[in-house]
């Protein structure tokens, strides 16, 4: 028996491939599926079974894609309705693996359809736990994403409670717990950085599975949720209905464009036009009104929370080579309508004489020095609770998250500093109101990171603060 887990850092997403005995299983498989067909052909074992802990809806998995090339059918727990063809389990039901079995938990709470997989080794003993968003490490799967008719979060959360309690934590404190999600996911409100731990300790250190009582479970469970992220539901829809295969959307998308190509498709569809770059060479010249995005912090998370239509037509600017990769992380929260990219990138449209803008960035000692004169309105763009534990007392907080709900009271007339926790979230709000037309937008570069070890005015002395 071998169990791998595969974690996709920016996503903070865990899928499994498991294997015994010439068989192997998938659970929860990311978009792109190639990945798993060339293990299973290196291992010589053939997809038996595609596991899906419940409907996602924070990426959209490979499971359809999957199940075609494989031949191996999908299987979702009780309760589960799909427009594709799929196995729907009954509680308890248990499907074999080579030498080993996997026994269905439904557990609902997270979702309706929740389910834990129960894996059992060659001597049939309890081994591990597929627990999808139902138990995370550190934390559970938030009850507000899946209600029906008149069930309300709170309803959700004493399922969720009552699953956890009769289908999890009478299992053997030894058994491995291998959830969906870790760190940095929107999911759960608490996650561990760790991605996998036993059942006993989860027990010791989970504020969740530490509560005393179902009520103090609900409380606890149900306080402190942000809002989901506006893409959540529409990829839980696509993972229930099914989507494109990935092939035709590289096929689209993979288009070298000249800059009067690119130019021209940008103007004739309403192309979006997202930067991938860094956000700090992003600021020394980019494509006008582009969006910058950098592939290099939590890229399908911030596009699917920013950009609110999937069929936003989109053209990319990006480092050489790195269109495919956009492309894929793009997919993975169901954008699939990339039309074209920069081909030769910035530099090719520089070269061609096209109009560059540039957005200024000042460090944290140059902000200082600014925010004395009076005068400064800024705009701190991290999350409620990183504001909470610390901020400038004369800046306001706009959660980048929210920025489609704030932009609005935005005075196009002013000048905004922005500056988030070390740069990378301050860029794409500053590139987002500069492509919305606000022309006063200057970056603090290094973020609340460099300005905390930076003299700044207390209580917003010399500075504006509405």
């Amino acid at each position: 028996m071998k169990i791998e887990q595969i974690y996709t850092g920016c996503l903070a997403e865990a899928a499994y491939y498991i294997t015994s005995g010439g068989e192997a299983a998938i659970i929860d498989p990311l978009r792109e599926v190639d990945p798993y067909l060339h293990k299973a052909k290196k291992d010589g074992v053939a997809i038996r079974y595609i596991f899906e802990t419940h409907f996602h809806a924070d990426f959209v998995s490979g499971h359809v894609e999957l199940s075609e090339r494989s031949g191996a059918p999908i299987v979702y727990g009780p309760t589960a309705v799909t427009d594709f063809p799929a196995h729907i389990a009954t509680d308890g039901e248990v499907f074999r693996i080579g030498e080993c079995t996997i026994e269905v938990l439904h557990t609902p709470g997270h979702t309706p359809e929740s389910s834990t997989y129960l894996l059992r080794d060659e001597q049939s003993n309890p081994y591990c736990i597929f627990t999808g968003d139902t138990l995370f490490i550190g934390d559970v799967g938030r009850p507000d994403l899946a209600q029906q008719g008149e069930l309300t979060e709170r309803d959700m959360a004493g399922s969720l409670y009552d699953s956890l309690h009769s289908k999890i934590l009478n299992l053997p404190d030894e058994v491995i717990v291998y959830p969906a999600h870790g760190a940095g996911s929107a999911c759960g409100k608490n996650m561990s950085k760790e991605t996998f731990d036993t059942l006993g300790n989860q027990k010791k250190v989970n504020y969740a599975l530490r509560a005393g009582s179902r009520e103090q479970f609900i409380d606890e469970v149900t306080s402190g949720i942000l809002p989901p992220p506006q893409y959540f539901a529409k990829n839980a829809f696509i993972n229930k209905t099914g989507y494109d295969n990935l092939q035709e959307v590289y096929e689209k998308g993979l288009q070298p464009l000249k800059p009067a190509d690119f130019e021209a498709q940008a103007n004739a569809v309403s192309a979006l036009v997202i930067d991938t770059r860094d956000p700090q060479v992003f600021a020394k010249g980019f494509v006008p009104r582009s969006v910058n995005i950098g592939l290099n912090g939590q890229f399908a998370p911030w596009v699917g929370a920013l950009i609110t239509d999937l069929r936003q037509p989109l053209l990319l600017v990006t480092d050489p080579g790195k269109e495919e990769e956009t492309i894929t992380r793009l997919a993975r929260v169901g954008y699939d309508n990339t039309i074209g990219y920069l081909e030769g990138g910035i530099a090719a449209w520089t070269a061609a004489g096209k109009e560059i803008d540039t957005i200024e960035s000042v460090s944290a000692a140059e902000f200082a020095q600014q925010a004395q004169t009076g005068g400064v309105f800024t705009l701190d763009v991290r999350k409620p609770g990183e504001y909470e534990s610390g901020h400038l007392d004369f800046t306001l907080s706009r959660p980048l998250d929210y920025l489609n709900d704030w932009m609005p009271g935005i005075d196009k007339e002013k000048t905004y500093y922005i500056h988030c926790a070390g740069g990378y979230r301050s860029m794409i709000a500053a590139s987002i109101l500069r492509s919305r037309g606000v022309e006063n937008v200057i970056d603090v570069a290094g973020g609340y990171a460099a300005i905390k070890t930076t003299e700044l005015p207390r209580s917003g002395e010399a500075c504006q603060t509405s």
